[in-house]
């Protein structure tokens, strides 16, 4: 069992795993934040600004 503990250790260290999780995360957050902005209610100022072509339309 011990010898087991030792590979996963050596393989995979848990702070570049934690990072990578967390960054990924974060990537995640900002791309679907982004599309929900893009795809809600324009603010005062922004009714007239268009779409991003990278932003898919969704259909209500």
């Amino acid at each position: 069992m011990k010898l087991l503990i030792d590979i996963a250790v050596d393989s995979a260290p848990y702070s570049i795993s934690l990072g990578l999780v967390v960054a990924l995360g974060f990537a995640a957050a900002v791309s679907i934040g982004s599309i929900a902005w893009y795809n809600s209610k324009r603010p005062a100022g922004w009714e007239d600004k268009e779409r991003p072509d990278i932003v898919p339309k969704i259909e209500k």
